[in-house]
């Protein structure tokens, strides 16, 4: 089985050197590009390819580049922007990419580039990856030294200037409006659509924003071809992924597979199940703000649509495992302490309404709930669903409730009976 994206990684821990990512075929991909290929070809085999968005949304990346203006009386200059500001609860996938093969991120940061016309690039990176930072810092010297940054890389008409930017760090970066303001300089807060990022983004100006795993698998489509993408996924899914594991299993981690993988295989095969004295009761399958889904669902696909059919989002594509001695509601509670920090308070739903949900948990969980609580939970889970606030945020923090409030109803009910949290009761 291929793995385009990690086969190459040292067992050391250590990043690539930009002489290794060479010997691996690295940068291949780039001189293809620039030696005989127009900057809509490469849209094109991307678009023919299927690569989707690995951040979250799932939205065809050759799409989003086509939209953005080009030739002679496009605006100059035009952005893009790898979103590396990996801040969802379970995810770690993007952090061994950075950390393990920085020049894979550059090359596919510089074909992107290419392809939508690009003058500049930034790395808009969580402040809390320092390990990354230093990495990043010495593959882009070695990159810019070995002529491919900067004026006429490799000796083509394009050029290209990259800075890494370090976040401040807020959960919000992750929505690109919000990222691209705080990149500015502003608060970061979403911006209103339309105009889109790719019309009127950084400074005004034609940007695209895309998500680190994302920009690591286009050199591999370019020097390999659409149909060798197509070939490496299951189902109706090209590519690989990476997905991870975080909870009370024998193996937490993240591994590169295909598109498509059975979620039992990730967790039984991968992950090596539950550990001992432990049983499975549910997961979130694509970080802290995705819907729970349970042991019934393990057969399932890992896939856009499989995940969404069953009432879910694969998002990242991390799963999170609640075992059967963990809480569900002091789950909940602690996703929902998150969201309602991450808030950054633009609009009232999400800025007064998570405050609120979270309050209501505290109360829940501490044993001086009521009955009525719950309906009000369940009203909130409408008040902010998708379509009732300025971005994704307050939707997101919901998912894991709605879905908690049916699946695990029972121990909320317990909790407000006994007048305590029955898990903690047990370990006492």
């Amino acid at each position: 089985m291929e793995r385009p994206l990690t086969e190459h990684l040292k067992q050391d821990g250590t990043a690539l050197t930009l002489a290794e990512y060479r010997a691996a075929g690295g940068y291949e991909g780039l001189k293809k590009a620039l030696a005989g290929m127009s900057a809509e070809a490469v849209v094109e085999q991307v678009k023919e390819a299927n690569l989707r968005g690995r951040g979250g949304a799932g939205f065809p990346t050759g799409v989003k580049w086509s939209l953005v203006p080009r030739g002679e009386g496009a605006p100059h200059p035009k952005y893009l922007v790898a979103n590396a500001d990996e801040m969802e609860p379970g995810a770690f996938k993007d952090r061994l990419l950075l950390e393990r093969n920085p020049h894979q991120l550059l090359e596919g940061m510089i074909l992107a580039a290419f392809a939508i016309e690009a003058d500049v690039a930034y790395i808009f990176l969580r402040g809390e990856y320092v390990d990354a930072a230093r990495r990043l810092r010495v593959a882009i010297d070695e990159a810019r030294d070995a002529g491919l940054l900067g004026r006429r890389i490799q000796g083509s008409d394009f050029s290209l200037e990259l800075h890494l930017h370090i976040s401040a760090g807020r959960y919000i970066c992750g929505e690109e409006t919000a990222l691209i303001n705080a990149l500015e300089g502003k608060r970061a807060t979403p911006r209103a659509k339309p105009p889109f990022p790719q019309i009127s983004g950084a400074w005004g100006q034609p940007t695209v924003v895309n998500n680190v795993e994302t920009l690591c698998n286009v050199p591999h489509i370019i020097r390999n071809s659409a149909a060798w993408y197509h070939g490496l996924g299951l189902e109706e899914e090209s590519g690989t992924k990476l997905f991870g594991v975080s909870g009370r299993v024998r193996k937490p981690g993240v591994w590169e597979l295909p598109m498509g993988t059975p979620i039992r295989e990730i967790f039984e095969d991968c992950a090596a199940g539950m550990r001992d004295g432990y049983a499975l009761r549910g997961f979130l399958p694509g970080g802290g703000s995705t819907d729970f889904l349970l042991p019934e669902h393990l057969d399932l696909p890992m896939t856009y649509e499989s995940i969404g059919k069953a009432g879910s989002r694969m998002g990242t594509g991390t799963l999170i495992v609640l075992d059967d001695r963990t809480c569900p509601v002091g789950m909940v509670l602690n996703l929902e302490r998150f969201f309602a920090q991450e808030s950054c308070g633009w609009c009232t739903p999400c800025r007064d309404g998570l405050p609120w949900t979270r309050q209501l948990l505290e109360a829940i969980e501490d044993g001086s709930g009521r009955p009525e609580d719950l309906d009000t939970l369940e009203e909130h889970c409408r008040f902010m669903g998708p379509g009732k606030t300025f971005c994704a945020l307050a939707p997101g923090a919901m998912e894991p409730l709605q879905s908690a409030l049916k699946y695990f109803r029972e121990d909320f009910k317990r909790h407000i009976r006994e007048g305590c949290c029955p898990y903690r009761k047990a370990e006492a």
